[in-house]
């Protein structure tokens, strides 16, 4: 079946960043909480809240844990945080 929708989240940025502020996190702290602070940078946070680059699936399950929400209501632009 061919859709019409855009092959990437078009709110994913807003959603992610509306969690690490909803958390009252930095962006160092919101690496810190993702626990990926060794293997991520501060830059890797401020790419996926611009919408520069995508997370990868396990940090985006992080972020959905932190946000007490799930995967499908981070990438489905449908749904609203």
């Amino acid at each position: 079946m061919i859709s019409n929708q855009p092959l990437k989240p078009q709110n994913l940025a807003k959603k992610l960043k509306t969690i690490r502020v909803n958390l009252g996190l930095s962006q160092n702290e919101m690496l810190e909480k993702l626990g990926y602070k060794d293997r991520l940078f501060r830059s890797n946070i401020s790419q996926y809240e611009r919408g520069d680059r995508e997370p990868p699936l396990l940090v985006l399950l992080a972020y959905a844990q932190l946000g007490n929400t799930s995967i499908d209501n981070l990438v489905d632009d449908g749904i609203e945080l």
